[in-house]
């Protein structure tokens, strides 16, 4: 008989950041041994994916991760590597996230482009090149209730026999370059090897966003709606200030105006990345180009959009000399929209109606790191260039 290759059972002290808001265990980890729940859910790729679509795979790994969990970002390129390195082996590698979108406030997709819908899993996976299977259980969360997962990402390993065989990290730190210990990739070869694993490793990363999560989401964002919303004439002067971004945030600027339609629509989209980013270092700041004597009719459509953010109207009708005050390079027309640094540098400018997803992408790629997600800069920054 072959040794019996063990992972577990052994005290683990987790190198990575530990998980978001990790609220207590509301369904059992699926059992060592255990065989792997059925499932049926809708992929990326626009197909249902069962478990028996499977059957003929040696080995099965499912793993749970998501879009808006930093730690699941930065597992993305190692479960694509996972895939890749064994698909040709008799490997099937599978994700599931296991996410209700309305169960994730805004400010928990601090480190994200967009939500955990599938709608937006489809842009993910695209964006990212992600080849692997990636299906969606947001809306019932039947499959991630069978497997009970604690946190994304995590892995479950399951054998020919569809027993589940190792559980839990993938490797043992969040920068790949630091990795000592290729625990998903150990127990794979493992069992390609015919060798005996009965693993589970915990390992760390997000909560996972149970529908009963979405109470609190709704009272969170009726509290954010009943900020107090204010306007404020600004002339030249004030613009020049603004301009050279005084407060040393990371500083999005949008011309707009009442009239203007493509302004109106892309609003919702600037309010909700406010809320998103503003605990990261990162404000905003909406100029209306009405006419002061419009000032009323500016204010009351900032409040029916709930825009506590900073909100300033032209204190002159001399429309051309406030633009050229803020920035010469400023086009005539809005839309305009400018994403400055802390130091006052361009990252992002737009003349013209907004692409959410990529000013997003332009402040994710320059907001700097911090110590609980090593790497997320450069996790955005890579794909920019792409």
């Amino acid at each position: 008989m072959k040794p019996i290759f063990v992972l577990a059972m052994l005290a683990f002290a987790p190198v990575q950041s530990p998980a978001q808001n990790q609220p207590d265990v509301e369904y059992p980890v699926l059992a060592i041994g255990a065989p792997a729940p059925p499932f049926s859910l809708p992929g990326v790729d626009g197909k249902t994916h069962k478990l028996s679509d499977y059957a003929k795979a040696k080995v099965l790994a499912v793993v749970f991760q998501c879009n808006t969990c930093p730690v699941s970002q930065l597992y993305e390129a190692r479960i694509e590597k996972l895939y890749r390195d064994y698909r040709n082996k008799g490997v099937a590698v599978v994700a599931i996230n296991p996410n209700r979108p309305d169960a994730t406030r805004l400010d928990e997709q601090a480190y994200s482009d967009v939500s955990d819908s599938l709608d937006d899993m489809k842009i993910r996976a695209e964006y990212r090149h992600l080849d692997y299977s990636y299906l969606y259980d947001g809306d019932k969360q039947a499959a991630a209730m069978k497997y009970g997962p604690t946190a994304t990402p995590q892995i479950f390993i399951f054998d020919k026999d569809r027993k589940l065989r190792y559980d839990g990290r993938i490797d043992d730190n969040l920068r790949e370059s630091m990795v000592k210990s290729q625990d998903a990739r150990s127990a794979i070869e493992a069992l390609l090897a015919g060798e005996s694993v009965l693993a589970a490793l915990p390992g760390a990363g997000c909560s996972i966003k149970w529908a009963a999560k979405s109470a609190g989401v709704a009272e969170a964002a009726a509290r954010e709606d009943a900020a107090p919303v204010t306007v404020t004439e600004a002339g030249a002067d004030e613009l020049k200030k603004l301009r050279a971004n005084p407060a040393g945030k990371m500083l999005l600027v949008n011309f707009w105006a009442t009239w203007c339609g493509p302004c109106v629509g892309e609003f919702p989209d600037l309010i909700a990345t406010y809320r998103m980013y503003r605990n990261r270092g990162f404000d905003l700041v909406t100029v209306s180009e009405n006419e002061p004597a419009e000032k009323a009719g500016v204010l009351k459509f900032l409040e029916r959009q709930h825009a506590s953010s900073g909100n300033l109207v032209f204190a002159t009708s001399d429309t051309s000399a406030l633009q050229e005050a803020f920035d010469h390079n400023m086009g005539a027309a809005v839309p305009f929209t400018v994403v400055l640094d802390a130091n006052g540098d361009v990252v992002y400018q737009e003349e013209g109606a907004l692409d959410i997803l990529a000013v997003r992408r332009a402040i994710l790629a320059s907001l700097p790191d911090d110590k609980e997600y090593p790497g997320m800069q450069a996790y955005w920054s890579a794909e920019l260039k792409n």
